[in-house]
């Protein structure tokens, strides 16, 4: 059996892949969400796909509640994209904890955040998908960036001890490791290696494709890469 969903929540929203994902969502017939902490940016995307917008600081359980109760009185998204993140880096002795920590809160914790208010409206209704965007860092720890690579560890736990607790309620959870650079207008990929940066159209795709899985064959985790990136 394959799910047909209706409506998307995107949070994190901006102009990079999230965009991506929700053009190719609307255009699969979703009426899409927007949330960010700041909606100045939204704009243009939200009138170009007939989107909503909602100013949301992610981390903020308070103000993740109000998002959710807002959309609560036009009916719950079926599906629930989280696509926010935090870095900082530097060698690990001279790192600032309180940016540590709100590396932390902001990649994990507020995805945590976001989760659990979503699948509280999905399990009455016995379906609904939650999909978390990951990185590199999400399984590779690299030199310099141990606060990443904590929030994107941390993010990937979270999303398959959800897949495990929730896919038999009828909830899919899937994980995304996009394991390279985004193309992006100011970020083009070199005349002698063409293609070696992730194309978020390409990146969104794939995110529907998930979502468009019959239940009898749901995945929890797919990595993403350019053709040239090792692995």
């Amino acid at each position: 059996m394959t799910e047909t969903y209706k409506s998307a929540l995107i949070v994190g929203a901006g102009s990079g892949l999230s965009a991506s994902v929700a053009r190719v969502f609307a255009k699969a017939g979703m009426k899409i969400s927007l949330a960010a902490r700041s909606t100045d940016d939204l704009a243009a995307l939200a009138q170009e796909i007939g989107a909503k917008t909602y100013a949301c600081d992610a981390g903020d359980r308070a103000q993740v509640d109000r998002l959710f109760a807002a959309l609560d009185s036009e009916g719950a998204p079926d599906v629930v994209v989280y696509n926010a993140s935090y870095r900082t880096r530097g060698p690990l002795i001279e790192l600032d904890p309180a940016e540590v920590a709100k590396s932390l809160h902001v990649s994990a914790f507020a995805g945590f955040l976001v989760a659990q208010a979503a699948v509280k409206r999905m399990l009455p209704r016995g379906r609904g998908a939650v999909l978390f965007t990951g990185a590199s860092a999400s399984v590779k720890g690299y030199a310099q960036s141990a606060p990443f690579a904590m929030g994107k560890f941390a993010l990937r736990g979270l999303a398959q001890s959800m897949a495990r607790e929730l896919a038999p309620q009828g909830i899919h959870v899937a994980h995304f490791v996009i394991d390279g650079g985004i193309a992006s207008a100011h970020r083009v990929a070199p005349a002698d290696r063409p293609d070696s940066l992730l194309d978020p159209d390409a990146i969104a795709e794939t995110y529907l494709h998930v979502l468009q899985q019959p239940r009898s064959a749901w995945t929890w985790e797919v990595e993403l890469r350019p053709w040239v990136e090792k692995f």
